[in-house]
């Protein structure tokens, strides 16, 4: 081996040490740029703007095996706003080929977990235009498992196995409404690495919101993705994840920190961090500050931020409050949690008895009769995958009246 090769492996073995072992900061800046559109001709240069503050590809060495780790939830068009556009990874795949790098694009969408499956997401999602400029799809398909003593709830799980030919991970996620956890952004991503057809059981062994918050917070130490970015140009706002509305929103974020940047992106949409149980169970693990005006911010957000974001809950605040130490206040939150908390309903002329809302619940509490689907109130755990998955939109999240009611107040 010459040394001029030794010295760039010994500096890729130097980098994945230095971001994988290091623990998220709160003071890990958070880059964020004004973009409205989703410009073949602009996107590089948008990219490189975003992210050469931040300086961490620079620190990526030639010959690094980089997988992006997208949003591809489902077999979506770009322009449904539901998966992470395919101008930016386009982009971002260039920039990292062009410092030599090999670069794989891939993710476990909800369902089966194969080529035939996956093959139908990335046709639908536009996903081949990376291999225009010289990126490879993932077809690697197998599962693997992991122990992570360290994990505070996550201690053994599956995951798709393409992830260990990474030297490097990066995390590009898509900004949208989320039925369970209120948002989806870069922490609540890399859900992703666990294989689509496992992803329910993961549901059912974390039934409560702060518990399943917890797990995916442990998935994101795991796998500690060197960056994040999120596509925020166009966002999904409604009954997301996948059955919601697009959103202008108009921007991108980046950080080495995940949850520093679904923070500025809590503070774009206009959710309180207490409301968004992902963004809380970080903060509450000290790996990212309590609100957004205590980051370091590069870039500004004046303009971007949205008044009128229609969420999917407005439960998330008193699900929290207080600081759990006082017995009157956990009562409360426990009572307005019950009076407020959302479910998912049935839109019975919309459903045509296709069965996956069924065969998707964790809890099985979905049966089909006479072709429509009926849920058992007392099973539901309220995971919403019933919402995430239904091809025909006919499952809502639904609030009740006083929530409602609430939620017009707020406004």
């Amino acid at each position: 081996m010459s040394i001029l090769v030794y010295i760039f492996k010994k500096a890729e073995i130097n980098l994945k040490k230095e971001f994988n072992s290091k623990c998220y900061e709160k003071t890990d800046p958070v880059s964020v740029l004004s973009y409205q559109s989703y410009d073949e001709k602009t996107a590089k240069a948008a990219l490189q703007r975003l992210l050469s503050p931040l300086g961490i590809l620079e620190k990526i060495s030639e010959g690094s095996r980089v997988v992006i780790k997208a949003n591809l939830v489902s077999a979506m068009k770009p322009d449904e706003a539901a998966t992470t556009h395919p101008t930016l990874l386009v982009a971002l795949c260039e920039m990292l080929i062009e410092r030599g790098c090999e670069v794989v694009v891939g993710d476990s969408p909800g369902g089966l977990y194969n080529s035939v499956f996956v093959g139908r997401v990335y046709n639908a999602t536009g996903m081949h235009a990376v291999e225009r400029v010289g990126a490879r799809l993932n077809s690697d398909f197998s599962q693997r498992e992991a122990e992570f003593p360290e994990g505070k709830v996550l201690h053994s799980f599956t995951y798709t196995g393409y992830l260990d030919n990474a030297d490097l991970i990066i995390n590009f996620a898509k900004l949208k409404s989320h039925g369970m956890m209120g948002m989806s952004c870069a922490a609540k991503n890399m859900f992703g690495t666990v294989p689509g057809v496992i992803k329910p059981e993961y549901h059912f062994r974390f039934p409560r919101y702060e518990d399943f918050a917890d797990m995916i917070v442990d998935l994101d130490e795991y796998f500690h993705p060197i960056l994040s970015i999120a596509d925020a140009v166009v966002g999904m706002e409604g009954n997301g994840p996948t059955a919601g509305t697009p959103r202008q929103i108009g921007c991108l974020l980046a950080s080495h920190n995940p949850h520093n940047l679904d923070l500025l992106a809590s503070k774009i949409l206009g959710f309180a961090r207490e409301e968004l149980p992902i963004l809380n169970a970080a903060y509450l693990r000290g790996m990212t500050p309590g609100s957004p005006e205590e980051l370091e911010v590069i870039g500004s957000t004046d303009g971007l931020c949205l008044s009128d974001f229609e969420r999917v809950v407005e439960r998330r605040s008193l699900a929290f409050a207080g600081d759990g130490k006082s017995p009157i206040k956990r009562l409360f939150s426990k009572i307005a949690g019950a009076i407020l908390k959302t479910r998912p309903v049935l839109k019975k002329s919309l459903c045509v008895g296709c069965g996956i809302c069924r065969d998707i619940c964790p809890a099985k509490a979905i049966v089909i009769k006479n072709k429509k689907a009926v849920i058992d109130r007392k099973s539901c755990i309220r995971c919403f995958c019933c919402q995430e998955f239904c091809p025909k939109s006919a499952m809502k999240v639904h609030r009740t009246a006083l929530a409602s009611l609430f939620h017009r107040k707020k406004r």
